[in-house]
């Protein structure tokens, strides 16, 4: 069985060792072992857990919903009901950030273009394109 240091596991995923000391305290990394001279051991299973808390904290999952969730999952028949609302919600409120996103995303390549036609109509002498002709039109990143 592979085990690592809290500092392997901190550097894999790229958070601080008290990044994982919380998780710990707050019941989202369970069973963590020590040696003999008391310093944690991870194992795989625990890896693959902060795998998942990884991808639901990228989500937007508050550490009460890792916990809730985390909770649900031991007692799935039970709860699957409540797995269920939880994950939908998040689904909910991560389809209204994509959203959001693809808007911040869409005016930020219409700028980029208006100033690319200014830099150029600067260089050519060319007349100076107006935002008009640019506010909610559709780009793609690769057009030029």
């Amino acid at each position: 069985m592979a085990t690592y240091t809290i500092r392997e596991v901190a550097q894999r995923f790229h958070v601080q060792t008290s990044t994982l000391r919380y998780y710990e305290n707050q019941g989202l990394l369970c069973n963590v072992e020590r040696d003999d001279a008391g310093r944690r051991v991870y194992t795989d299973a625990h890896i693959g857990r902060l795998k998942a808390i990884a991808c639901f904290k990228h989500a937007g999952m508050s550490i009460d919903e890792l916990r809730r969730f985390f909770a649900y999952e031991k007692d799935e028949r039970a709860h699957i009901a409540d797995m269920l609302e939880l994950l939908e919600s998040r689904h909910q409120a991560i389809l209204e950030q994509r959203a959001a996103l693809e808007e911040a995303y869409m005016h930020v390549l219409r700028k980029l273009h208006l100033y690319r036609d200014i830099q150029r109509s600067i260089e050519t002498g060319g007349p100076h394109p107006d935002w008009a002709n640019y506010d909610g039109k559709d780009f793609r990143a690769d057009d030029r």
